[in-house]
């Protein structure tokens, strides 16, 4: 079985991840071939809670290539699954500091079934994001002269 790893790489840019957890979601039949077979994303996506329920929203998963009138909406609201206990904690620090939920990974499990990781965080500065490209760049520099 091939290891599915789709990532969200804008998120760790744009937020400063505070707590994460791994979370279940709600699929149809084609939507988990679609993921399977690596025809997913995870851009512009974004969780919000609807009577005590989480959604994640904006994340696109491709039509399945042999679904014929069976196919899912691409872009549609999908479920996630929590404890009671982590959802009340989520809808918790949602309200009451200003933080926000962001999908951060999807992944299938060594049992087959599709999980989300997502993140409790908070939006980065603008002088944030600059300190964290110079970290980057420095990175790469040293691992560039280690090689040598």
């Amino acid at each position: 079985m091939q290891n599915i790893n789709i990532r969200n790489k804008r998120a760790s840019f744009e937020y400063e991840f505070i707590e994460k957890f791994v979370a279940g979601i709600q699929l149809f039949g084609t939507e988990i071939k679609s993921i399977r077979a690596g025809k997913a994303s995870l851009v512009d996506s974004y969780c919000y809670f609807t009577r005590n329920e989480l959604y994640v929203v904006g994340m696109h998963i491709s039509e399945y290539k042999f679904g014929s009138y069976y196919n899912h909406e691409e872009k549609r609201e999908r479920k996630l699954l929590l404890n009671r206990k982590e959802l009340n904690k989520l809808d918790r620090k949602t309200k009451e500091s200003g933080l926000t939920i962001v999908p951060v990974r999807l992944f299938i499990n060594e049992r087959g079934f599709a999980k989300m990781e997502i993140a409790l965080c908070r939006g980065k500065k603008h002088y944030d994001k600059r300190e964290s490209l110079k970290q980057k760049d420095h990175k790469r520099e040293i691992d560039r002269m280690m090689k040598r």
